[in-house]
């Protein structure tokens, strides 16, 4: 256990089947990990009976930000603008009474809310969710699962350095190798999106001296051996994420006890932001909450943008910043 006092704003009616599983995910995470403090975002009486489960010497670790309005899961994104639990939980983190927030609520929702409240770094124009799996040759930084949906070459070439920078920082791999998903290795693989990330890719710098190492596979995010970092689109990424959790149900149990949390980083706005799976089980919750506690500690979010903020402008930066390179 990292250790130092974590405050996180939980949002209680995020989720498939909230508030049950969150309540239940944030009681076992706050039974796990006594420098956790949480701020329960939702309704009184959800707070007060996840409060009054607790065992008395825990009770003081938790506090009640009262809301009773939510974002459905079926809602546009757009519906975060209004007062609800996730745009709560922004807000805390915003003016400091939080350090960082977990919702199961709405992907889309969660990250509008996230951009417009906290803010977008300069140098990203999309927000990605990262997911880190378990592969056999070692964790794989996964990215994006679902921040932006429409895929770009710029994007993806963006993606690529938040991915390396992300590896390095939250997880301590040295020099990561950062592949790009397509259909096949060879060079030329793929649609237009694609093959024009790759060339971009061949060119960029990367952070923290990670190299492109080219077009992977599918499998590779699962097996690990030819890249440590892989990147695609939010489409993409979001189903082939989702088939993993099913193979991993179908091999004997659910996705968190299988080794794969349903939560993902949200990089590219000004604060720390985990969002979990709108299936998700308390075990998943935990897990999120979990995560958002380890990268407050390290100041992952904050690293990752350091480095993005500090790399030397290149012809290729340009292009990615700016977004030209869209077929």
């Amino acid at each position: 256990m990292e250790p130092g006092t974590a405050r996180i704003a939980v949002d209680l009616l995020g989720g498939d089947d909230a508030p049950a599983v969150v309540v239940d995910g944030a009681l076992r995470a706050v039974r796990a990990d006594p420098d956790l403090h949480l701020l329960l975002v939702g309704p009184p009486e959800v707070a007060d009976a996840l409060i009054a489960a607790l065992e008395p010497v825990h009770r003081p670790r938790i506090t009640v930000r009262p809301v009773r309005d939510k974002v459905g899961m079926a809602d546009h994104p757009s519906a975060a603008r209004a007062e609800s639990t996730v745009r709560a939980a922004v807000a805390a983190v915003r003016d400091g009474t939080a350090d960082a927030l977990v919702s199961a609520g709405a992907t889309g929702a969660t990250v509008t809310a996230a951009a417009l409240g906290l803010g977008r770094w300069p140098q990203v124009r999309r927000p990605a969710l990262v997911a880190t799996l378990p592969a056999v040759a070692g964790p794989v930084v996964f990215l994006d699962v679902g921040g932006s949906l429409e895929p770009r070459p710029a994007t993806l070439a963006r993606h690529a350095v938040l991915g390396a920078a992300y590896a390095a920082v939250a997880h301590a791999v040295d020099a990561p190798r950062v592949g790009l998903l397509s259909v096949g290795t060879e060079a030329g693989k793929g649609d237009r999106v694609r093959r024009a990330a790759d060339a971009v890719l061949a060119a960029e710098p990367l952070p923290c001296d990670a190299r492109y190492v080219g077009l992977v596979e599918g499998y590779d995010v699962s097996l690990g051996t030819r890249a440590d970092v892989v990147v695609t689109d939010g489409f993409t990424g979001n189903v082939l994420l989702k088939a993993i959790e099913g193979a991993y149900a179908m091999a004997g149990g659910p996705p968190a006890s299988g080794g794969a949390p349903r939560a993902a980083a949200l990089l590219g706005v000004s604060g720390t932001v985990v969002v979990c799976h709108g299936a998700a089980g308390a075990d998943d919750v935990a897990s999120g909450i979990g995560l958002a506690a380890h990268l407050w500690r390290r100041r992952a979010t904050d690293q990752v943008a350091a480095l993005l903020a500090g790399r030397a402008r290149t012809a290729h930066d340009h292009i990615i910043d700016t977004e030209v390179a869209t077929p």
